[in-house]
């Protein structure tokens, strides 16, 4: 594999017009690569080196990179001139909102928006609205969007939120400077698989939302226990607030109804993104009609303002569309495709780590998985934080990198398959595993 020599040079360029060279800063990796061509599960670097890639966008490739069927349906608003007027309705946003809460549970109305961090802000905002209580309640490790109210706790040090507790609160460890000590205060973080923790700051809060990943998967694929999603659900309707889930990440890749249809738990609100395009820029605040409702309330004092120049682009709807045509699809049958290489991936993990001196859990949901170098399952970021070899994931990952295996350079992100990876990708990826392993 070449050296990343023309990547280097590009960012060196881009350093002198955009700070740090990346237009967003979770993408800075080392090594640092510059990805110029996708097709299917392959991409290709500016040094033509070519990687099977597990990353896909932070998973919002869900059919792999260029596909023809959503292409398709871009080229197409193309070629009939659709436009964004920015007066009047799109011609068709109505179509995907229709396809959309027929396939979701929680769906009754959406709104669209470009990004999931403007779904999850809208969300916000639209309990704070309904419940007139202002307090949010989070997870340590997961991560909700860029804006104030969530940028914290996401990948935290133990120095930055301490040990574990239970039952109690974590400190506001932000990801940014310019974040008003106004909003820490409204903000209370806790461990997933906690529900002692929510009850915690419940009784000491006006709280207007608990809103969470229902599947954890920021830092890996952290599964809820039995009996947590049924209790958070629980709680939130004897507290009075309101239930969010933020399916950005595993809406519309482990099932075409979203993770709450697997679960079985309904939200009140719910946010989608990433894979619900296929990696086209779109996101969707889905939820209970009497709330959604809240964005056209006849009250000034309650109506919730959502706007956006490029909500609905045609473009992107159209993506949105065929993505989720494809998904229903009997001819194409995507979740039992990603499910079947997903467990071939895992039982290929599993003979192959048990030869490994060192604690392993493979963690898996469908297309989704992570390896964790700890010896049990984990339940929370705590539980990782103090258990997981960080050192080692780290070498680990980097080392299948320089072997053409792409995933995240970052110790615990989840790694994605997609409906475009073969059997043979499958079987490669194991091979390079292995051959990586004896190296290390």
């Amino acid at each position: 594999m070449q050296e990343n020599l023309k990547s280097a040079e590009i960012l060196q360029n881009n350093q002198n017009w955009i700070p740090g060279g990346v237009v967003s800063l979770n993408r800075k990796t080392d090594p640092n690569i510059c990805f110029v061509k996708g097709r299917g599960s392959r991409v290709t670097d500016a040094d033509g080196n070519e990687y099977i890639d597990y990353q896909a966008g932070f998973a919002a490739s869900f059919f792999g990179h260029n596909d023809d069927d959503v292409n398709r349906a871009v080229e197409n608003t193309i070629r009939e001139q659709q436009l964004l007027m920015g007066a009047g309705p799109t011609l068709l946003e109505g179509v995907f909102a229709e396809m959309f809460c027929e396939s979701v549970p929680g769906a009754e109305s959406i709104q669209i928006t470009t990004t999931g961090s403007e779904a999850t802000y809208h969300a916000i905002r639209l309990a704070r609205a309904v419940t007139k209580r202002d307090h949010i309640v989070v997870m340590q490790g997961g991560y909700n969007g860029w804006h104030n109210d969530v940028a914290c706790n996401v990948i935290s040090a133990f120095e930055d939120v301490g040990p574990y507790v239970s039952p109690g609160e974590y400190p506001f460890d932000s990801l940014s400077a310019g974040i008003p000590s106004a909003h820490r205060d409204l903000i209370h973080i806790v461990n997933y698989n906690d529900l002692g923790s929510i009850a915690f700051v419940l009784e000491k809060y006006d709280v207007a939302c608990i809103l969470l990943e229902p599947l954890l998967q920021n830092i890996g694929v952290v599964k809820p226990q039995p009996g947590y999603l049924e209790g958070l659900r629980e709680l939130a309707d004897k507290n009075g607030c309101l239930l969010v889930f933020d399916e950005v990440k595993t809406g519309f890749r482990h099932a075409l109804g979203g993770y709450q249809s697997i679960c079985g738990v309904i939200p009140d609100l719910s946010t989608f993104g990433k894979a619900v395009a296929n990696g086209y820029p779109l996101g969707v605040i889905a939820g209970k009609k009497k709330y959604m409702d809240y964005f056209v309330h006849p009250e000034k004092e309650n109506k919730v303002l959502i706007a956006g120049t490029y909500n609905a682009f045609p473009l992107t709807t159209a993506a949105a569309i065929a993505t989720l045509e494809k998904l229903k699809s009997p001819v194409h049958k995507v979740y039992e495709h990603v499910e079947k290489l997903g467990a071939d991936l895992e039982q290929g993990y599993l003979e192959i780590f048990s030869k490994l001196d060192r604690p392993v859990y493979i963690a898996r949901q469908g297309s989704a998985f992570c390896i964790y170098f700890m010896d049990h399952e984990p339940l929370s970021y705590h539980d990782i934080l103090v258990n997981h070899d960080f050192s080692f994931d780290a070498r680990y990952r980097k080392a299948l990198i320089k072997h053409g295996i792409y995933k995240f350079p970052a110790p615990i992100k989840q790694g994605s398959i997609s409906f475009a990876h073969t059997a043979e990708d499958i079987m490669k990826t194991l091979e390079v595993t292995e051959q990586v392993l004896r190296q290390l």
